[in-house]
């Protein structure tokens, strides 16, 4: 993993004026990865938008890490079921046409 596909988590918390507690309890409940390379913390900068929702859920609706973790985990599994449905629907597609 290059540097250049990291943000360093003072820099994330910096910026978005959050504490780095926020940011270890994600990884705690195993809601994203930290990168460590030279004795730095990362986030990737692929999960930044997740980190986001998960803030906004967090900090303006005021659900606690244990209920973000549900939320969150749901919010997984309706996506992956869309995902899912617009296959089928392809594939259905496909069928009728013949």
């Amino acid at each position: 993993m290059e540097i250049g596909d990291l943000i360093s988590i003072t820099t994330f918390c910096s910026h978005y004026n959050v504490p780095a507690t926020f940011i270890d309890d994600l990884q705690d409940y195993e809601l994203i990865e930290i990168v460590v390379s030279d004795d730095i913390n990362y986030i990737k900068i692929t999960q930044i938008n997740e980190v986001e929702k998960m803030m906004r859920l967090h900090f303006d609706l005021n659900i606690n890490l244990e209920g973000l973790d549900a939320v969150y985990n749901l919010l997984e599994r309706v996506e992956s079921m869309q995902n899912e449905i617009i296959t089928l629907n392809n594939k259905l597609r496909l069928y009728e046409d013949l």
